[in-house]
C-alpha cells in the first residue's frame, strides 16, 4: 500500500454574503417608506404639475432653453456613454464574470424563458415600435440625418434602416442591461435590497445608505417619472390619431388628451396593484400574442419579397455604417446635425436611460436565477432581433407604400401620429386593424407603466419588492398628470410641437443619471471581483499551484492530489462543502495487493 506522506491543508473557503449584517439590516428597512427621498421626489414632482397648470407657456420656454443647453454641452457624453454600455455589458458576458448566477449557485430560474422576454420586452420598448415602427425608418428615408444621401434615393434606405436599427437594438438593450445587472446582482446574490443607490456601496461604501444615496435614488425616481410620461404622452398621441385617422373624431383637443391619458393610468395603476405575477405577466403574453398577429398580418398583404431582401440588408447595412452612426455629434454636421440628433439620436439615448430605473429593476425582478451570461443574452439579443424583424417588416412595408403615394405628408414630414395608421388603409380590413393598434399602444403602455410605478413604489420604500398600494396608485397618477402637462406645453394640437415637448423634458431630465449609470458599471465591476465564485476561483487556481510546487519540491515529477474530508474539530463537526483537505502524495510505481 502507498506511505502515507506529511499532507499539507488547505483552506478554501467562502464566506456567505447573503447572510452579512448588511443585508440582514436591508430586509429589517425594506417596506418602510423613506420619507425623504419620498417627499422631496413628490413635492417637486407636485411643483412641477402645479406650474405646468398655472403657467404653460412659461414652462415650454424653460424646458425649451434648458433642452438646447444639455444637447449643446453634453450631446457627446449621451453619445459617448451609451456605446460604452454596449461595449462593457458584451465584456462581462464573454469574461470569466458570465458564469455568476444571479442568485444561489444552484438556484433555477424563477419564469419561463418565453415569459420572461416577453415580459422584458413589453416593459422596455413595446409602445416605441408601435410608435416610430413605421414613422422612423419613413422619416429617415424621406429626410436622411444631415450630409448623407438624398432622400428617397436607394441610399437613403439604406441609411433609414440602418440608423433606425442603431436606435432600437443593441444601444438601448445595453443601457437597461447595466442597471438590470446591477440590481439582480445585488439583491439576489447579495442580499441586499432593491434600490440603485445600494448598488454603489462597493464605490462608496456606507455613503450608500446616508445622503448621497438619497439622492441617487431620487434621481433615479426622477428619470423613471418623467421617461414613463413620456411613453404615456406617446401613447395618447396615436391612441388619439387612430380616432381621427378614422373619422370617429375631428380635430383632438387638450380634453381628449386628458381623457385617454386618464383612461390608460387608470388601467395601470389597476394592473400595478396585482403584481408582476398576475397583471404584468398576463399583459405582457398577451401583446406578445396581439403583436406577433398585426406583424405578420403586414407581412403577408405587404410586399412580403421586399421584406425578406430587405432582412440581411438592413443587418448588414447596420454593421458597415455603425462606426458612422456611433460617432455623429454636432462637431460633424455643424447645427444643422445638433437639430437631427435632439429629434432622433440624443432624444432616444436619453428616453433609453431615463427608462433605465424602471427597466432595469424590473429586468431584474424577473430575471433571478439566471447567469450574467444568459441575462446579458437574453436582454441584449432576443429584444434586438426582434426590433429588426419589426422594422423590416414595417419600415419595408411603409416605404413602399410611400413609393405608391399611399402617405400624406405635411410640410415634406410624416405625421408620426398617423403614420402606422396611414399604411393600414392601404390593406384590407382597415377597421379591424385600426382597432388591434389602439389596443396594442394601451396594453403596451399598462404593462410598461404599471412596472414604473412598482419601481418608484420601491425606491419610495427602502427597496422592497412588494410596495404598498397606497405609494403605487400615488406615483401612477402623478405619471398621468406629468404626461398631461409634459402634452400641453407641446401644444397637443400640433403632432410635431407635442412630440417636441415630450421630448425636451426627457433629454433635461436624464441628464443626471447619465453620469448615475457610468459609475455604477464601475460599482458592478467592483462587486463583482469579490463575488464568492470568483474568489473560489482564484483561492482554487492558487492552492493548486501551491500544491504543484510543493509536490515538485517533495516528490520531482511524480506526484498526484488527493481530495478528502477534513479532520473533526472538537466538538466532532465537519464543514465538508466549506473546507476540504488537499494532500500532495508520491506516486507509486509497484502497488501491492
Amino acid at each position: 500500500m502507498a506511505t502515507e506522506e506529511k499532507s499539507e491543508t488547505l483552506d478554501i473557503s467562502v464566506t456567505d454574503p447573503s447572510r452579512t449584517e448588511e443585508s440582514r439590516r436591508d430586509r429589517r428597512l425594506a417596506g418602510t417608506t423613506d420619507w425623504v427621498v419620498f417627499g422631496v421626489t413628490s413635492i417637486a414632482a407636485l411643483a412641477f404639475v402645479i406650474w405646468g397648470f398655472v403657467n404653460q407657456a412659461g414652462l415650454a420656454s424653460s424646458a425649451s432653453t434648458a433642452q438646447g443647453w444639455v444637447i449643446t454641452h453634453f450631446g457627446w457624453l449621451f453619445v459617448l456613454t451609451s456605446t460604452g454600455f454596449v461595449v462593457f455589458v458584451i465584456w462581462l458576458a464573454a469574461s470569466r464574470y458570465g458564469r455568476i448566477p444571479l442568485g444561489r449557485d444552484d438556484e433555477q430560474p424563477e419564469f419561463r424563458t418565453l415569459s420572461w422576454v416577453a415580459m422584458m420586452f413589453s416593459a422596455g420598448m413595446g409602445i416605441g415600435l408601435m410608435f416610430f415602427g413605421v414613422a422612423e425608418p419613413l422619416s429617415h428615408y424621406l429626410n436622411p440625418p444631415p450630409g448623407g444621401a438624398a432622400g428617397q434615393s436607394s441610399a437613403a434606405l439604406q441609411v433609414a434602416m440602418a440608423t433606425t436599427l442603431f436606435h432600437w437594438t443593441l444601444h438601448p438593450w445595453a443601457i437597461y442591461a447595466v442597471v438590470g445587472l446591477a440590481i439582480a446582482y445585488g439583491t439576489y446574490r447579495r442580499g441586499r435590497s432593491q434600490l440603485i443607490s445600494v448598488a454603489f456601496r462597493p464605490l462608496i461604501g456606507e455613503h450608500a445608505n446616508g445622503p448621497v444615496g438619497r439622492v441617487i435614488d431620487m434621481m433615479a425616481i426622477f428619470a423613471t417619472l418623467f421617461g414613463s410620461a413620456a411613453s404615456l404622452g406617446l401613447g395618447a398621441l396615436q391612441i388619439a390619431g387612430g380616432l381621427e385617422h378614422n373619422g370617429w373624431i375631428e380635430q383632438p383637443g387638450k380634453m381628449l388628451y386628458i381623457g385617454i391619458i386618464t383612461v390608460l393610468t387608470v388601467a395601470f395603476v389597476i394592473s400595478a396593484v396585482s403584481g408582476v405575477e398576475k397583471g404584468i405577466q398576463w399583459l405582457s403574453n398577451t401583446n406578445m400574442v396581439l403583436a406577433v398577429a398585426l406583424a405578420l398580418f403586414v407581412f403577408v398583404v405587404g410586399p412580403t419579397l421586399l421584406m425578406l431582401n430587405l432582412l440581411p440588408t438592413a443587418i448588414g447595412d447596420y454593421i458597415d455604417l455603425l462606426p458612422e452612426m456611433m460617432a455623429r455629434t454636432s462637431a460633424s454636421g455643424g447645427e444643422a446635425m445638433g437639430n437631427w440628433l435632439s429629434s432622433w439620436t440624443v432624444f432616444y439615448w436619453a428616453w433609453w436611460i431615463s427608462w433605465t430605473p424602471f427597466v432595469g429593476m424590473f429586468i431584474a425582478r424577473i430575471s433571478r436565477g439566471r447567469t450574467i451570461r444568459q441575462f446579458v443574452t437574453g436582454v441584449l439579443l432576443v429584444p434586438s432581433l426582434v426590433s429588426v424583424v419589426w422594422f423590416v417588416i414595417f419600415g419595408g412595408a411603409a416605404i413602399d407604400a410611400m413609393r405608391l403615394g399611399a402617405f400624406t405628408l405635411v410640410d415634406g414630414a410624416v405625421n408620426s401620429n398617423f403614420a402606422l395608421y396611414d399604411l393600414l388603409a392601404s390593406y384590407p380590413w382597415v377597421s379591424v386593424t385600426s382597432v388591434l393598434v389602439m389596443v396594442l399602444v394601451a396594453i403596451f403602455f399598462v404593462s410598461g407603466a404599471d412596472a414604473a410605478s412598482l419601481v418608484m413604489g420601491t425606491l419610495s420604500e427602502r427597496g422592497t419588492t412588494e410596495p404598498s398600494r397606497r405609494t403605487v396608485i400615488f406615483w401612477g397618477a402623478l405619471t398621468g398628470a406629468v404626461a398631461a402637462i409634459m402634452l400641453a406645453i407641446g401644444d397637443p394640437g400640433n403632432p410635431g410641437a407635442a412630440l417636441n415637448g415630450l421630448q425636451n423634458l426627457t433629454i433635461v431630465v436624464s441628464l443626471p443619471f447619465v453620469v448615475v449609470m457610468a459609475l455604477l458599471c464601475l460599482a458592478l465591476y467592483r462587486d463583482l471581483r469579490c463575488d464568492p465564485l470568483m474568489l473560489r476561483h482564484l483561492r482554487g487556481t492558487e492552492l493548486i499551484e501551491k500544491a504543484v510546487l510543493y509536490g515538485a519540491v517533495k516528490h520531482g515529477e511524480e506526484f498526484h492530489f488527493v481530495v478528502g474530508e477534513p479532520k473533526a474539530k472538537g466538538n466532532g463537526e465537519k464543514t465538508v462543502d466549506e473546507k476540504a483537505t488537499v494532500r500532495v502524495e508520491k506516486v507509486q510505481r509497484k502497488v501491492e495487493i
